[in-house]
């Protein structure tokens, strides 16, 4: 019998939680963060195609991010000021990964600009949304997290 393949979502999915530690998902709306000045992550007020959706528990499927509109080759920029924590690739999809204290934005897919240790501001260009490498086609996904919580990133700007 041949082996079995492993679907790429479910690769990546994997290879995304061994990049970042298991969180203990939490919606937390009143969780914005403390320390601005924070922006939207494209230009101007994009428009949100799915919203933050995390399951009652961690392990369950849900949305741990919102789906803002883009269009590939669209400019993808620092949410606030921090130093990026990761930018590569996982399961062949751009990700960049920003420390803001205790907070991490998460960016994907994006062709990254920036390299790991990176220095950002608010509003500093991090790569460029790619083309055909998200889940949603023609968006960008973007996470908040505080420590190991999942937290709604529109409670940012």
């Amino acid at each position: 019998r041949p082996p079995r393949r492993v679907p790429a979502p479910l690769l990546f999915l994997f290879l995304l939680c061994l990049l970042l530690p298991a969180p203990a998902v939490v919606w937390e709306p009143s969780a914005a963060a403390d320390d601005g000045p924070w922006r939207w992550p494209l230009a101007g007020e994009p428009r949100v195609i799915r919203a933050f959706d995390p399951p009652p528990e961690r392990w369950l499927p849900g949305h741990r991010g919102v789906d803002l509109a883009a269009d590939p080759g669209e400019e993808v920029l620092a949410a606030g000021d921090g130093r990026v924590a990761f930018a590569g690739r996982v399961a062949g999809t751009g990700v960049v990964s920003i420390l803001h204290g205790e907070l991490r934005t998460t960016y994907l897919p994006v062709d990254a600009d920036v390299t790991r240790g990176d220095r950002v501001r608010a509003g500093d260009s991090i790569g460029a949304l790619a083309a055909g490498g998200g889940h949603c086609g023609a968006c960008l996904h973007w996470g908040l997290r505080r420590d190991r919580t999942y937290l709604d990133p529109l409670s940012l700007p």
